[in-house]
This record gives structure tokens, C-alpha cells and sequence, in this order.
């Protein structure tokens, strides 16, 4: 898989560009904050529809502008599809595949597969367990696109049953019987229904990708660091003692039983929890609380991994995320941005081993002496320049 070509307008620090960077390895050079890496950032966005660096879309809408949007035509076993995404400020985004619009963004989902690694990516084994949880569910969803409807929908009905809850809660701490508490608590079960159902599908997907992305993980850090201790991942869920001990199991041949046994365990964490969400106002179990674990030997890396550790699992994460969708059949678009300057001579040779041998690199630079010199690369310069309607970027 590769961009053949892709383009922007009015996205980030560029107001309109295209460019036809083809298979191979394609270096984007410029200072720091002159716009390299919102080129790497679009693209990343049209795989997975959120940006690595923030977490809503408005710092995405060039200053001044109304939308972005971003296009590309994505090159699969000689077989070429356009899709391309209008990103609106304070209305629905809009998407279109071959020039034809799609009902929902996330239906273009899986048509440009691409794994990015980026200086943020350190947050994976630093950050909180949402940076972890996003990292499994936009691998989920770029291999199973129907996935992210399941995603969507359990948001939906956590955002709901979130609502009854602090209903409920406000009403009994004011010791009132208001009908709008009452009728929190009498609705409750039917969304607790509602939650376990696409929690569980959730759920039984993240647990089959960890499963089968751990093996890669455990090669890609040994690679990386010979010398350190073994990693390994695991999942840690908020079902605690109700999820069933064999749907851990490595290499489970998952069925749908299964999902539905996680259905039921969830239904029966949910009833044991009822009271402390009403106390609290909050949902307390499903897989908005659970957390990918990473571990070194036998430590978590969190708060045990040294620096250099830490960069390499980051680095052993998203490489195992490229090993595991080339085993689907298709080579993802690889993206570097500006990461080489982060990484030691060791590190920068087992990133460029696997660089070299991918259908599709981009890479972004401050310098060319940061890129490994086995890496043969097309380059295009990036300067940013003032005008009257603001800074924008321009390649050279």
C-alpha cells in the first residue's frame, strides 16, 4: 500500500499543497514548527480520523478558515481509491470515497492503512491509560473497520447511562424522590443492557488484538534492546474477578459465545458496582477504565523503565502494530516524524532496518544528518513563510 498522491487545504500551516510522493522513502526537511509535521499529521488523520497531537479537530482548521481538508489516492495491489475528508468548524465533518459521499467519516476507515511513530508516542508508556486504550482501538479499528461503529455506539450509550447516574445520584444525596430520579433508576438496567452489549464486543476485540500483537511486541523490543530485560503486554479490565480466566488465554480461537460470556460478566460487574456509580456519578466498569499493560521482565514499565526503555517500548509498539498489519497482507504506509533526533545510533539502525524494507516511508526532519544514510530518499524542503492572511507553509 502506498500514497500516490495526497492534498491539503487550509489544514494546520498550509493553505493549499499537493504532492505525489510515490512508494519508497520520501524525507520532508525544514526547521522545527515551519509545518512538517501537520503533512504527516493529514495523513494520519485520514487513517484514523484524530490527530497524535490533539484531541479535538479545531486546532486543525487553518486560522481564519471555516474547514480543512484533506485528500489523498491510496494505491492497494495496483488498485487505486480516492477518499478525502472536510473537517468543519461546529458542524459534522464529511467524507467521500471516489468523489461519492459517505454517510459517516468513519466508513472510509481501512482504505489508507498507516502506522505513525512520533515524539509523543513516549506517552504510551508514560501517560495515562487513555493513551493506551487509543493506541489499541485505532489499531482495532484500522484492521476491523466495523469496529469503529462498535466504538461509537458504546460511547453513545456510556455518555447516556454517565447522565442517569448523576440523575440518580443528585436525587437521592438530596433525599428527594423526584421523578426524574426515579425514572434514572428505573431506566438504568435497560442502558446497563445497552452498555454490556457493545462493551463486550469491544472488549473481546481488544483482548484477540492483544493477544496477537504481543509476540510482535516481545521481538520488536528484544531487537531493539538486546541487552534489557523482556517485554511483554497484557490487559488489565475493569470486570476484575467476573471476566471468565480462560478468554485470557494466548491464542484463544475466539468464538461467539465468547462475546457473549463477556456480556454476561459484565452485566454482573455492573450490578455489583450500581450503588458506587450512583454515589459517584460515574461509570465504573467497561472499557473506558481498562488499561494495556506493559511490562519489563517483571516490573511495569511505568515508573520503572529508564528513559532510553521507555522510548524503546514506544518504539517496539508501533513497530509490532506495522509487523501485525503486514501480516494481514498489506504493507501500512510507515511515517517517521522527526523521531530519528530522539533515538540513539542503536535505536536509529533497528528503526531503519524496518523502514527500508516497507512499501511506503515518510519522514520528517530538521536536519538530513538525523536520517539514517541507508535510507535513500526523495526530498522535498518545508519553509514557513509570512503573509498578509498569516504564517503558511510552503515546500521549496
Amino acid at each position: 500500500m502506498f500514497v500516490r498522491k495526497f492534498s491539503l487545504r487550509d489544514f494546520r500551516s498550509w493553505d493549499a499543497v499537493t504532492l505525489e510522493p510515490g512508494p519508497g522513502t520520501t524525507l520532508f526537511l525544514g526547521p522545527n514548527g515551519h509545518g512538517k509535521t501537520n503533512l504527516l499529521e493529514a495523513l494520519g488523520y485520514l487513517a484514523t480520523l484524530s490527530s497524535h497531537r490533539v484531541s479535538t479537530d479545531a486546532p486543525l482548521i487553518r486560522a481564519g478558515a471555516g474547514q480543512a481538508q484533506i485528500g489523498a489516492v491510496v494505491v492497494n495491489d495496483s488498485r487505486e481509491l480516492a477518499v478525502d475528508i472536510e473537517i468543519n468548524d461546529g458542524r459534522a465533518n464529511r467524507a467521500r470515497m471516489n468523489t461519492s459521499p459517505v454517510r459517516r467519516p468513519r466508513e472510509i476507515l481501512g482504505v489508507l492503512r498507516a502506522v505513525l511513530f512520533a515524539p509523543e508516542d513516549l506517552s504510551l508508556v508514560r501517560g495515562d491509560p487513555g493513551d493506551r486504550r487509543r493506541f489499541l482501538d485505532e489499531l482495532l479499528c484500522s484492521r476491523i473497520p466495523r469496529m469503529a461503529a462498535v466504538r461509537a455506539d458504546y460511547e453513545k450509550v456510556l455518555r447516556q447511562r454517565s447522565a442517569l447516574l448523576k440523575t440518580a445520584g443528585g436525587a437521592l444525596r438530596r433525599g428527594t424522590r423526584s421523578s426524574d430520579g426515579t425514572s434514572a433508576l428505573a431506566t438504568l438496567d435497560v442502558w446497563d443492557g445497552h452498555l454490556a452489549a457493545h462493551g463486550a464486543e469491544l472488549l473481546a476485540g481488544r483482548l484477540r488484538l492483544v493477544d496477537e500483537l504481543g509476540p510482535h511486541v516481545a521481538s520488536s523490543y528484544a531487537d531493539i534492546a538486546p541487552e534489557s530485560r523482556p517485554a511483554s503486554i497484557g490487559y488489565r479490565s475493569s470486570l476484575g474477578g467476573s471476566l471468565p480466566p480462560e478468554l485470557l488465554e494466548r491464542g484463544r480461537a475466539w468464538v461467539r459465545e465468547d462475546v457473549e460470556l463477556l456480556e454476561a460478566s459484565f452485566l454482573v460487574e455492573l450490578a455489583q458496582a450500581r450503588q458506587r456509580e450512583i454515589d459517584r456519578g460515574v461509570c465504573l466498569v467497561g472499557p473506558h477504565r481498562d488499561d494495556l499493560e506493559l511490562r519489563l521482565g517483571d516490573q511495569p514499565a511505568k515508573g520503572f523503565a529508564s528513559h532510553g526503555e521507555s522510548w524503546s517500548f514506544a518504539l517496539s509498539l508501533r513497530l509490532a502494530a506495522f509487523a501485525l498489519l503486514r501480516s494481514d497482507g498489506t504493507d501500512p504506509v510507515l511515517m517517521l516524524d522527526d523521531v530519528f533526533a530522539e533515538l540513539d545510533r542503536k535505536r536509529r539502525r533497528a528503526l531503519a532496518v524496518v523502514a527500508a524494507d516497507a512499501e511506503q516511508v515518510l519522514i520528517t526532519a530538521a536536519v538530513a544528518e538525523d536520517v539514517p544514510p541507508e535510507l535513500e530518499a526523495a526530498r522535498f524542503s518545508v519553509e514557513a513563510v509570512d503573509t498578509p492572511s498569516g504564517r503558511i507553509s510552503k515546500l521549496g
